[in-house]
């Protein structure tokens, strides 16, 4: 099984898809310092916030193996620099959350095309809440059913 680690903005996300991911109860709570959740490493999202936390988030990644961007389809904002996968030195692939939520279908374009602009290898469209997405994920990550 693969070692992941979710990158992205306060609320994205990342602890949601990380619960959803392996068959956990959904409860949303701030993430306050670097969590391990069975196979995945879930960041704050105040590392790729602040420039100063880009350090942490290298150093981290080196215990995955893929490292995961993770994008709100409702957030017109981007975090990611371009090609920022590259600082990693490991598979990108993202994930574009929230997709029950946007308004048009335009925004779910947006968000694929700014995790695309950031180096991502792949990009998924899931929503955790309704579980949209969340099957091919696991079957790219090779995590059992």
């Amino acid at each position: 099984m693969k070692r992941i680690m979710l990158i992205g903005r306060t609320s994205a996300g990342k602890t949601s898809f990380c619960q959803v991911l392996h068959h956990h109860e959904i409860k949303y709570k701030k993430t306050q310092a670097i969590e391990i959740i069975d196979n995945a490493i879930d960041t704050p999202g105040e590392y790729v916030e602040n420039r100063a936390l880009y350090r942490a988030l290298v150093v981290t990644a080196a215990d995955a193996d893929v490292v995961i961007l993770v994008q709100d389809c409702t957030d017109p904002q981007c975090f990611f620099a371009p090609n920022i996968s590259g600082m990693f030195n490991r598979p990108t692939i993202g994930l574009a959350t929230k997709i029950d939520l946007v308004q048009n279908e335009e925004e779910v374009l947006q968000a694929m095309a700014k995790l695309e602009l950031a180096g991502c290898e792949k990009v998924f469209k899931i929503s955790s809440t309704q579980n949209i997405g969340v099957d091919e994920v696991r079957k790219y990550l090779g995590i059992a059913e």
